[in-house]
C-alpha cells in the first residue's frame, strides 16, 4: 500500500516508522523495523522522502512530469524493497509513503505519535562507518520517540537477533 507523507502521521501508538532507501543501511533498517514492528504488534510505516539533486530549491526548476517520473521510480523501488523485506512477515501491516520533503524533516514529522523510528546509517566502513549520516543525525536529535540507527551490517545483526528471539520462545 502506498500513501503520501502528509497522511503518514497518525496519532496513536503501535507504530514503527522506518526511513527507506536502496542503500545497504537502508535495507538493513527496513528489515530491523519490520521485525521490531512484528514483535511489538505495531503497524510499520516505511517513509521514502525524495528530493531532487541540488537540494529542495531544485524542485522549482524541474518540470512536473520529470518530478512525477522520479517519484514513481522511488515508489517502485520502495515497493520492491518492501516485497523483499516483508516476505518473512506477511501478516505485518505496512504503509508505504513517498514524498518530497527533505528526509530528516519527513522522518521527524512521522515520529510524532510513533513508538520507534529506525534509520540506516551512512555505513561506509572503517572510521567513516562509525559516523552518522546527516539524516540519521538529525532524526536522532529531533525525533519525538526513541530512534534506532542500523548500519549496513545490520541485516546480519537482525538475523542473529531473530535466531536468539526464536530460541527463547
Amino acid at each position: 500500500m502506498t500513501d503520501t507523507l502528509a497522511s503518514n502521521t497518525s496519532t496513536g501508538h503501535r507504530r514503527v516508522v522506518v526511513g527507506v532507501d536502496d542503500s545497504p543501511g537502508g535495507r538493513a533498517a527496513f528489515a530491523f523495523a519490520a521485525r521490531e514492528a512484528e514483535m511489538r504488534g505495531a503497524e510499520l510505516h516505511a517513509v521514502c522522502a525524495w528530493s531532487m539533486p541540488g537540494g529542495h530549491t531544485a524542485h522549482a526548476t524541474v518540470p512536473g512530469p520529470l518530478r512525477d517520473a522520479c517519484l514513481d521510480e522511488e515508489r517502485e523501488t520502495q515497493e520492491r524493497l518492501a516485497g523483499e523485506v516483508l516476505v518473512d512477515t506477511p501478516d505485518l501491516s505496512c504503509v508505504l509513503a513517498v514524498g518530497e520533503p527533505p528526509a530528516a524533516r519527513a522522518l521527524v514529522e512521522a515520529s510524532k505519535g510513533a513508538d520507534l523510528v529506525v534509520v540506516g546509517s551512512r555505513g561506509r566502513g572503517s572510521l567513516a562507518g562509525l559516523l552518522l549520516g546527516s539524516v540519521s543525525e538529525q532524526v536522532v536529535h529531533h525525533a519525538h520517540c526513541p530512534v534506532v540507527v542500523v548500519g549496513p551490517r545490520g541485516a546480519a545483526d537482525v538475523e542473529h537477533h531473530n535466531r536468539r528471539h526464536e530460541e527463547h520462545r
